[in-house]
């Protein structure tokens, strides 16, 4: 589990590809500190797994269903990528719960600098988009973000510039491509809804069992 705050960026050493999917290795700098084999760090807000470790170079396995469904597959040689290690038990929760499964992608429709801070569009399927509420979480390569207003086809976020100089959202173009991890507590909230609809309707009593509300509320 992470937070969506991005610790620092690793630079790509290297990767390979295969049938089986991707080997990457990134050098992480300060990041490893601590890091030993069979952590997970977040990459890009992916959650992978670091199989091999070699000072400041941390190695990851990436199966194929998480090379098409993200962008790690169209990464080069000196690319910068988010990391964040996953957050203690008792750590400060800074950003949102994020669990390091992307849901999909994005394309950036637009970056526009309005006074001290930048706005991005992000277009996204209408299966991701009916996820979002304004006010609510988002993370987008692994970055805990604020949806500030929802669009005809996705949704916008302003970033702050200290974000947009510790992490690869200030090397964002129009076109981009982005991972997009859904905010967990609302996916779990339309699945029980769904669930309710198909089976008859849910009741307080039930929202209140499974932990989304309280009784009598």
């Amino acid at each position: 589990m992470f937070t969506g705050i991005v610790e620092g960026m690793g630079k790509l050493v290297r990767m390979s590809t295969s049938p089986l999917g991707a080997r990457l290795e990134l050098d992480v700098g300060p990041v490893a500190e601590g890091v030993k084999l069979g952590d997970s760090i977040s990459v890009e807000g992916c959650c992978l797994t670091v199989v091999a470790l070699a000072g400041s170079t941390c190695s990851f396995d990436a199966v194929p269903e998480t090379v098409s469904r993200t962008t790690l597959g169209e990464k080069r040689q000196g690319d910068l990528l988010n990391l964040e290690r996953s957050v203690a038990l008792g750590g400060r929760l800074g950003g949102h719960l994020v669990t390091g499964h992307i849901d999909g992608r994005g394309t950036v429709v637009s970056v526009e600098r309005k006074g001290s801070e930048w706005d991005f569009t992000v277009e996204v399927s209408p299966a991701l988009r009916r996820f979002f509420i304004e006010k609510g979480s988002v993370a987008l390569n692994g970055i805990s973000l604020t949806v500030a207003a929802l669009t005809d086809t996705g949704f916008r976020v302003a970033v702050i510039p200290h974000t947009m100089r510790v992490t690869s959202m200030g090397r964002l173009r129009q076109g981009d491509s982005v991972n997009v991890e859904l905010d967990v507590l609302g996916k779990w909230v339309a699945r029980l809804l769904e669930k309710g609809r198909i089976e008859g309707g849910v009741s307080l009593e039930t929202l209140a069992r499974e932990g989304f509300a309280a009784p009598g509320s």
